[in-house]
Parts: C-alpha cells; sequence; structure tokens
C-alpha cells in the first residue's frame, strides 16, 4: 500500500458539505456536492458551464471526508492542523462524487475552505478500488478549488494583485487535469483578467487566453 492510500474500516457517515462550491458540470451532478461548513462562496466560485440534470453518481459506501484527509499522509501538517469545525460539527470540506480516474470505482474529489472566508486551502482527489482510497492529486497553494467537469478534473485558482482584496481578485487560472493512467497531466488551462467596468467594484471578464 502506497504512503498516500487511506483504508476506511466499516461504514461511517457523510459529512455536510460546504456551500461554496463551483457550478460546472460534474459528473454525478451537484447533488453530492455538500457543504460542511456554514460559509459563504469562495470570491471566485468556478462557472464554467450550467449543471445538467445527469443522474447523482453516490460512492460505493458512505465515506467522512474529514476522517479521509485526517488519516491521508500526504495531506499537510498545517490543513490537518486547522481542520476545525466553523460552527458545532460542521467542518469547512466540499466534497464531489464522479469517474475521472478510469477506475469501476467511484473517485471523490475534497476541497477544505477557510471558515472566514471560504477561500480554498486544498483540494485532494482520492481514487476508490471499493476497498481503499489513494491521494492522487493534491494542491495545498491556496486559494484553490477542484471540481469534476464532464469527467475531467478542473482546478481554479484566482489570481490577485497587490491592490485586490480577497473579494475581487484581478484574475482566475482554470486548470484542466486529464488522468493518464498513473496520474493526472495538464491538459488545459485558461486565464482570465478581470476588470471594474460597473462603478461598482465588482470585477467582470475582460479578456481570457488558452495557454
Amino acid at each position: 500500500m502506497s504512503a498516500g492510500t487511506v483504508v476506511l474500516a466499516g461504514t461511517v457517515l457523510f459529512a455536510a458539505g460546504c456551500s461554496g462550491g463551483g457550478t460546472g458540470l460534474r459528473d454525478g451532478g451537484p447533488a453530492r456536492t455538500e457543504s460542511v461548513g456554514k460559509t459563504s462562496a469562495p470570491a471566485t466560485p468556478p462557472d464554467h458551464v450550467p449543471a445538467s440534470a445527469e443522474p447523482s453518481v453516490k460512492p460505493a459506501r458512505n465515506v467522512d471526508p474529514v476522517a479521509l484527509l485526517r488519516a491521508d499522509p500526504k495531506v499537510s501538517a498545517e490543513v490537518k492542523r486547522d481542520l476545525k469545525p466553523c460552527s458545532g460539527k460542521e467542518y469547512p470540506v466540499d466534497v464531489s462524487y464522479g469517474k475521472i480516474t478510469g477506475s469501476s470505482a467511484v473517485d471523490i474529489v475534497v476541497n477544505v475552505l477557510s471558515c472566514a472566508d471560504a477561500l480554498g486551502r486544498g483540494s485532494y482527489v482520492y481514487r476508490g478500488d471499493g476497498t481503499t482510497y489513494e491521494n492522487v492529486f493534491a494542491d495545498e497553494t491556496p486559494p484553490v478549488y477542484a471540481e469534476i467537469d464532464r469527467g475531467e478534473l478542473v482546478v481554479t485558482k484566482p489570481v490577485y494583485a497587490k491592490s485586490d482584496t480577497l473579494t475581487y481578485p484581478s484574475g482566475e487560472d482554470v486548470i484542466t487535469y486529464h488522468w493518464g493512467g498513473e496520474a493526472f497531466a495538464e491538459q488545459d488551462r485558461v486565464h482570465t483578467d478581470y476588470s471594474n467596468i460597473d462603478g461598482g467594484g465588482q470585477p467582470a471578464p475582460a479578456t481570457s487566453q488558452k495557454n
């Protein structure tokens, strides 16, 4: 078993999901993207295409995402230390289920957010084989948010200039990763610049560039 493989024995309860996810087209739909904290949406939530009416993809068995993160040696000590409930027993964790690694089992995408501003602190992908879950992707460079979009892993990162506030970044990078059999590889990257055009400080798309 690799260092990034997590074994969960028995059936555990789902953690509630976070309200701050994207609205991209997910394999499995938004029904199982749940929220664990009563936090607001991220400053620039992913918004690629409207969610479809595809049937929900449910995991083979109930998985506690918080327990998954805490048992994972690939999750940094800093993220684990700050992985605490925002209020009561509600953790700031978003969870999505879908198939993006070619496995017969359902993959799990977990985003850890901050309680104060709902910005993504870490994004992880777990590949299951029915008995164990292996961490096959991790990005702990905040702010970051990952989702499943039409069978691919899509990671969104707001881009900030020195004078930007957390609410209004200057732009964003949207990176698409494709599973290559053993790992994810970057397939596409789109950068969007934002400008204030309404006089109220609300950012609006200005230009997009595909690398």
